[in-house]
């Protein structure tokens, strides 16, 4: 008790310097805070926006067609259709005939992946009507021969709203298939480099291109529970036996390293940023003991051991550190709440690099419970690590010495 009151006491005797560390340790566990919660929310909405637009849950091909890519390569329409429809986990799915081929109208051309869907189907599964941009309409169930591009891939090649062009690709029997189309719309997403390689047109016209009509390349589905992902994977290859099914995380492993690495990368942030906090804490306090010289020594003289004045230079430099955290934290609950309601637009500075990779240009950031504990505790070992050279050099001190000097 009598080392917290001296240590607690010699906090306030420089009540500038003292309020400046704990201010400074406030704004160090704010910024720590933040930019892990930012971190976090870029990696959901990264996540968020492949499941619910691009990749979906889990997705069912045939083996063969996930390394070759070649419309023969398909399974039966209907068996899927009548699996998928009576299984109590899927929420919706979209069938899809799937090849790749090139687009051209009159003046360009360029590659491009063709799905061919059901439009009801694909619009329940990820709202894709909603990425219709104004000038343009989703599939008119009145008319026949309609695709829709992106917006990119329209302005590269000059293409507007009911201009047509020609579709070519290799369908099963391995001979040149083609098919006109004329432009219903254009759609814009948060993936810029997809928009430019993804169109659409209707599964039924596709399939009678490829010489397939009762088959399909893909399967997309979206489940009620996302915790179900590994029982539903199950019962879908029991159910359809011969066809791979694949988790997201096999479809986009490259997401799923993104999200597992969420923990490692915020530790490494918050490393960085109370190791540079610590050096400001250290100075603090080697300077407080230097300007006690003279008290250190009469204590050394008056019977204070090493330990106990080891233990009062760690209590101070503890109670500096856990007195600006709380108020940093605290400030911190507020702004993430805040933000992560309203959202961080990142348009205006940003612009469509964001789209670039597939993140969406608002940010709803969010700061996981694990990692506040990760935050206080990382206080806590920089509050000890940084008060161990300062106690240090208070114990090097002669009681002899250090009595003499002004």
């Amino acid at each position: 008790m009598m080392l917290l009151q001296l240590a607690w006491r010699n906090l306030w005797r420089n009540r500038t310097r003292s309020l400046t560390i704990m201010f400074s340790v406030a704004i160090g566990a704010l910024a720590g805070a933040f930019l892990v919660s930012l971190y976090y929310g870029m990696g959901e909405s990264r996540l968020r926006t492949a499941l619910n637009r691009e990749i979906s849950h889990l997705q069912i091909h045939h083996p063969d067609f996930i390394s070759d890519n070649e419309p023969q390569f398909g399974f039966s329409l209907a068996v899927a259709d009548s699996v998928l429809k009576n299984n109590p986990r899927v929420r919706h799915y979209a069938l899809r005939s799937l090849v790749n081929g090139m687009l051209a109208n009159a003046t360009s051309t360029n590659g491009v992946r063709i799905y061919g869907i059901d439009p009801v189907q694909e619009d329940s599964l990820r709202g894709l009507s909603d990425f219709v941009q104004e000038g343009g309409a989703y599939f008119d169930p009145e008319k026949k021969g309609q695709i829709l591009l992106g917006t990119r891939l329209a302005e590269k090649m000059g293409i507007r709203v009911g201009g047509k062009v020609v579709l070519s690709f290799t369908d099963t029997a391995g001979n040149i298939a083609a098919g006109a189309f004329r432009v219903c719309g254009f759609y814009k997403t948060s993936n810029g480099p997809l928009d430019e390689l993804n169109v659409y047109v209707r599964r039924t016209e596709l399939a009678h291109l490829l010489g397939n009509p009762d088959e399909a390349q893909e399967a997309a589905v979206m489940l009620h529970d996302l915790g179900a992902l590994d029982a539903a994977v199950g019962d879908f290859k029991a159910a359809l036996p011969g066809l791979a099914v694949q988790p997201w995380q096999e479809i986009a492993p490259e997401i799923s390293l993104t999200i597992d690495s969420l923990d490692v990368a915020s530790l490494i942030m918050l490393v960085i940023i109370f190791l540079a906090l610590a050096f400001g804490i250290v100075n603090t306090m080697l300077m407080a003991v230097l300007e006690r010289t003279r008290e250190i020594g009469v204590m050394g003289a008056l019977g204070m051991n090493k330990f106990r004045l080891f233990g009062m230079i760690q209590l101070e430099t503890l109670f500096l550190t856990l007195a600006g955290a709380p108020f940093g934290m605290g400030v911190a609950f507020l702004i993430i709440g805040w933000l992560g309601r309203k959202g961080i637009d990142l348009s205006a500075i940003a612009g469509n690099v964001m789209s670039e990779f597939g993140y969406e240009n608002i940010i709803y950031p969010f700061l996981p419970t694990r990692n506040v504990g990760q935050i206080l505790a990382i206080v806590l070992v920089t509050a000890l690590l940084s008060g161990v050279f300062p106690a240090l050099k208070a114990l090097s001190l002669r009681p002899a010495e250090a009595i003499r000097r002004i």
